[in-house]
């Protein structure tokens, strides 16, 4: 009960919802203040989640049935919803898309549905990409594909799935999708040596050793392995500084609105990648052969703790 729910999810979830669902443009469904300040919305449920278990815990001492309990169930679950729609808005099942196209000529299109919307609008092949993760642990040998146990959240959906590479590897393959004109979806730790208000991630920010005359420093498998990192917040990379073929920072683009940053975009060092990101999704097309041919094995499943379940 320590955490029911949580914000964030994994790469293969958002496809999952996607793929059952579809999605809607921001106008049909606009930001409101919980979906973009989701603390005291977390709250709340984490307090209803929790009143729910002390009834179903009650429910099962008491010797009920599982007709009782699976009405219990699914009124808990009508209420969850209920919050949900207040807070974020109830999803549509249809709606009306007006648009201009690039010679300005009008157009509407009337009852359409969000997976409708996708597929014709949007058309992306969400199998063209994969997660890549980078935990250099020695539970998870490179060039093998992990997932975890009861990581999910569509029943039937996709499994989430990551091939673990070097971190070279990784920023090269970064590098030629952003190249190639298309943004990196990434996970990382995004508060450590980092300031929001300036949009920063430098692990050079601020020095806590200096400050207390002590030894701080862990390895990032170190960090991974005893409690002091783990992904946190998914972004978006939306281009790289190059020198020499080598990249020094990259632009990064956040979601916590316009204030934090520079409109919204900070600037991460490269170092600051190399030891807190841990996480890529890449287009196959830009796999080399033997990486395509690692990300087809059959996983190793992992505890439902580790870092690597975490959601971004």
């Amino acid at each position: 009960m320590a955490t029911p729910q949580q914000d964030g999810g994994q790469w293969d979830m958002l496809c999952a919802l996607i793929e059952k669902y579809g999605i809607v443009p921001k106008s049909v469904m606009p930001e409101t203040f919980s979906s973009s300040a989701s603390r005291e919305l977390n709250k709340f449920l984490n307090l209803k989640l929790r009143h729910n278990a002390v009834i179903l815990r009650e429910l099962v001492a008491n010797k009920a049935s599982d007709e009782e309990l699976s009405q219990a169930k699914d009124k808990m679950l009508n209420e969850i919803y209920k919050m949900l729609s207040y807070s974020l808005g109830e999803p549509v099942d249809q709606f009306d898309f007006e648009y201009r196209d690039k010679d300005s000529n009008y157009h509407i299109e009337r009852g359409i549905t969000p997976k409708e919307f996708f597929d014709k609008y949007v058309g992306i092949d969400l199998n063209d990409y994969v997660s890549l993760i980078n935990s250099p642990t020695a539970d998870k040998p490179f060039d093998k594909t992990y997932t975890i146990e009861m990581l999910g959240n569509v029943e039937g959906g996709r499994q989430v799935k990551h091939l673990n590479l070097e971190m070279d590897e990784l920023k090269n393959l970064a590098i030629k999708q952003l190249e190639s004109g298309e943004t990196v979806w990434f996970g990382s730790d995004v508060g450590q040596s980092s300031d929001s208000k300036k949009g920063i991630m430098d692990t050079r920010l601020y020095a806590p050793d200096e400050l207390f005359s002590t030894d701080l420093s862990l390895s990032k498998s170190e960090r991974l392995d005893y409690g002091e990192s783990l992904m946190t917040h998914a972004m978006v990379i939306t281009g790289v500084d190059l020198v020499d073929g080598y990249p020094t920072k990259w632009k990064v683009e956040n979601s916590w609105g316009e204030k934090p940053g520079n409109k919204g975009y900070f600037v991460m060092s490269d170092e600051w990648m190399n030891e807190f990101v841990y996480q890529f999704v890449i287009n196959k097309k830009y796999l080399s052969e033997e990486q395509l041919q690692a990300q087809k094995q059959e996983p190793t499943v992992l505890d439902p703790w580790d870092p690597m379940g975490a959601l971004a």
